[in-house]
């Protein structure tokens, strides 16, 4: 089982979602508003951390639970779908996950998600 998270930017959630929606085995997504600051010092070339020049970039985070088999088809939509090819296109990690219970039934692994 793995985890996918994405952050992407807020105006390609609708293409992302689209694209995953296409997927045979798509399992579902949770999705929320994120704030971050990616690579870089900053307008000024040089960050220092102060309430004033504290400035992060909205952004959005999805979360997939999903079977080892489906990971690479999920995140190659994601990355197709979310790319601009602009800084702050955002990011895609996978993590491995030990265990997933549905809480309603009780069902584990892959019969979770």
């Amino acid at each position: 089982m793995k985890e996918i998270k994405a952050i992407i930017q807020p105006h390609m959630l609708n293409h992302v979602m689209e694209r995953l929606h296409s997927l045979p085995h798509f399992p579902g997504v949770t999705v929320s508003d994120c704030h971050g600051q990616g690579r870089g010092r900053g307008r000024s070339g040089a960050y220092v951390a102060t309430e004033e020049t504290a400035f992060f970039k909205k952004m959005t985070k999805l979360e997939v639970f999903c079977p080892d088999e489906a990971c690479d088809d999920i995140v190659r939509a994601i990355r197709e779908a979310a790319h601009t090819g602009n800084p702050g296109d955002g990011v895609v990690t996978v993590i491995d996950l030990a265990r997933v219970v549905r809480i309603r039934t009780g069902q584990e692994q892959e019969e979770a998600v």
